[in-house]
C-alpha cells in the first residue's frame, strides 16, 4: 500500500539515518537507530492503516454460512465501536500490533542492509565493484 512504501521504504531508512547521525556521540549503531526509527514509525503507519484492517476483520469474522457483512455495514460497526468506546473501540488491540510492526520494520530493514553490505563486498572482492575514494 502507499502508506507502507511511504512509512516503512522511505520514512524509516531517512529516520534510521538522522538518528544515527545525531546519536552516533553516544554509540548507537546500526541497529538500535534502526529500532528506534521503526518505534517512530510504526505507530503512525498503525494509526493510518488501522481503519481499514478493522473493516478487513469486521467482513472476514462473518459466519461463511451465514450472510456476509458487507462494506456499509462494517463502516456502521466501526461507527458503533466509536461511539461506544472512543477510539479504543477503533484501535482495540494494536498494542501488540504496533509491537510486532517495530520488530518486523527493523527485521526487514537490518536484513536489508546485511544483504547490500554482503553484495558490496563480494563485488569488491572479485573485482567487479571499485567503491569511490571515502566510500564504502
Amino acid at each position: 500500500s502507499c502508506a507502507s512504501a511511504l512509512l516503512g521504504l522511505a520514512g524509516q531508512p531517512k529516520l534510521q539515518k538522522y538518528i544515527k547521525e545525531e546519536l552516533s556521540q553516544y554509540g548507537i549503531g546500526t541497529f538500535t537507530s534502526g529500532l528506534l526509527a521503526s518505534a517512530a514509525v510504526t505507530p503512525i503507519y498503525v494509526g493510518v492503516t488501522n481503519p481499514l484492517s478493522r473493516l478487513e476483520v469486521i467482513m472476514q469474522t462473518s459466519k461463511i454460512d451465514g450472510k456476509a457483512i458487507g462494506v456499509i455495514e462494517a463502516c456502521k460497526e466501526v461507527a458503533n465501536d466509536s461511539k461506544q468506546f472512543g477510539l479504543r473501540g477503533v484501535f482495540r488491540g494494536q498494542g501488540l500490533g504496533i509491537a510486532k510492526g517495530i520488530l518486523s520494520l527493523t527485521a526487514f530493514h537490518q536484513g536489508r542492509i546485511w544483504l547490500t553490505d554482503a553484495f558490496r563486498s563480494h563485488n569488491i572482492s572479485n573485482g567487479s565493484y571499485t567503491p569511490k575514494v571515502g566510500s564504502a
